[in-house]
C-alpha cells in the first residue's frame, strides 16, 4: 500500500439533510473527488465520523473489504458497519421491522448502528458481515461520511482507523500513528465530537429488540423510544454478530486497572469527577475525563486520554469509578474490554 499525501481539510460541509448529497462547494472540494475516486477503486480512506475515525472502503467490493482486515490485523470473524447516506438507502440492504423503524427514525443521522436482517439483493459483500444472515447499518451524523457514500454510490464499511483491538482514534493524528504506511488517505476535519463508538442494537423479527455494544446514544434514550427495556448481550470472540463485542479490545499496550479507590507507585491515572483517589500524588500523570463529573464530556476525552498515558514510565492506567448514568456504560464497556 501506498503511504497517504498530506492530510486534507475540507472548508465547508453543505450537505441536503435528507439524502446526504455533497452541495455544490463539497461536490467541487479537491480532497473530496480525490478520497471519491480512492473508494470507488477499491481503496481505503481513514473518515471522520461524529463518533470516532473509521476505515472506509466499499462494501459491495470483497477485494476492498479484505485490505480494511488486513490494514487493521481484524479477524475477519468480526462484521463490519455498513454506513449509509440516508435511512432509504439503508433499507436497500436490511430489512427494517417496527422497532428498527422507530430506532432509525429517532436517532439517524446519528452515532446508532442497526443490526437487521440482510436483504437478499443487497450488495454487500458476505466478508463485511462476516458470512452472517444480518448486516450492520448506520447513518452518520457526519457530513463528510454520508456525503461519500452518497458521491460513490455504495455502502462504505468503516470499522474503527487503527489497528485490531488498539485504542480507536479521534484524530487524524491518531490513525497517522498506527496506519500512515497501510492506507491511501487521510481526511483530517479535526476532534471527532462524540468520541466512543455508535450504540449497536440487533432489531430482527422473533428476538427482542437487543443492546449489543453501548455506545453515543445512553440506553435509556433508546428505551425511551422504543417504550421497553432493551435485551443485553454479553460478550462473544468466536462468532460476534457486531463490531465490539469481543472480551479484549479498545486496549492499550499497558495493563488498566478499574474501579480504583488509591494509587499505587508508577500507576497514571484517568480520574473522572473532582473527588480523586487515594494516593493521587503518586501517580505518574493525572488526566481527568470531566472534572465535573458529565459523561458526554468524558466519553469525547476517552480514547485520546487512553493514549495520552499509554506512554514510556506508566506502568499501568489506573481508572477512577464512573458512573453508568448517560454515556457511562458505554465508557465502562470500553474500559471493561480495555483492561481484559
Amino acid at each position: 500500500m501506498t503511504r497517504p499525501a498530506a492530510q486534507w481539510q475540507p472548508l465547508h460541509f453543505d450537505i441536503n439533510p435528507q439524502t446526504g448529497a455533497p452541495g455544490a462547494t463539497l461536490a467541487k472540494d479537491p480532497g473530496f473527488l480525490r478520497a471519491s475516486k480512492i473508494l470507488a477503486e477499491g481503496g481505503l480512506v481513514a473518515v471522520p465520523t461524529e463518533t470516532v475515525y473509521g476505515l472506509a472502503a466499499d462494501a459491495t467490493n470483497a477485494e476492498a473489504v479484505a485490505s480494511i482486515y488486513q490494514a487493521k490485523n481484524r479477524p475477519s470473524f468480526n462484521p463490519l458497519i455498513s454506513h449509509l447516506p440516508s435511512l432509504e438507502a439503508a433499507q436497500r440492504h436490511g430489512l427494517f421491522n417496527e422497532d428498527a423503524l422507530k430506532l432509525a427514525n429517532a436517532f439517524w443521522p446519528g452515532p446508532m448502528t442497526l443490526v437487521v436482517k440482510k436483504r437478499e439483493e443487497s450488495p454487500i459483500a458476505d466478508l463485511t458481515s462476516a458470512g452472517l444472515d444480518t448486516v450492520a447499518l448506520r447513518v452518520p451524523d457526519s457530513a463528510l461520511m454520508r456525503s461519500l457514500a452518497f458521491a460513490t454510490g455504495k455502502p462504505l464499511a468503516a470499522p474503527s482507523a487503527n489497528r485490531s483491538g488498539r485504542v480507536s482514534p479521534t484524530t487524524a493524528a491518531h490513525v497517522a500513528e498506527e496506519l500512515a504506511d497501510r492506507i491511501d488517505m487521510i481526511a483530517d476535519t479535526g476532534a471527532c465530537r462524540v468520541g466512543v463508538e455508535s450504540s449497536v442494537i440487533l432489531c430482527v423479527d422473533g428476538v427482542p429488540a437487543t443492546l449489543l455494544r453501548p455506545g453515543g446514544i445512553s440506553a435509556e434514550q433508546l428505551e425511551a423510544v422504543l417504550g421497553r427495556p432493551l435485551a443485553r448481550a454479553g460478550t462473544d470472540d468466536t462468532a460476534p454478530s457486531s463490531p465490539g463485542m469481543m472480551t479484549s479490545h479498545y486496549a492499550p499496550s499497558v495493563a488498566v486497572r478499574l474501579n480504583a479507590k488509591e494509587i499505587q507507585q508508577g500507576e497514571a491515572l484517568l480520574a473522572f469527577g473532582p473527588n480523586l483517589p487515594t494516593n493521587a500524588d503518586l501517580a505518574v500523570e493525572v488526566v481527568n475525563l470531566s472534572e465535573t463529573g458529565d459523561s458526554f464530556e468524558a466519553a469525547q476525552k476517552l480514547f485520546a486520554s487512553l493514549r495520552a498515558l499509554d506512554r514510556p514510565g506508566v506502568t499501568c492506567i489506573a481508572v477512577a469509578p464512573i458512573s453508568n448514568e448517560g454515556l457511562g456504560e458505554a465508557i465502562n464497556d470500553r474500559l471493561k474490554r480495555a483492561a481484559a
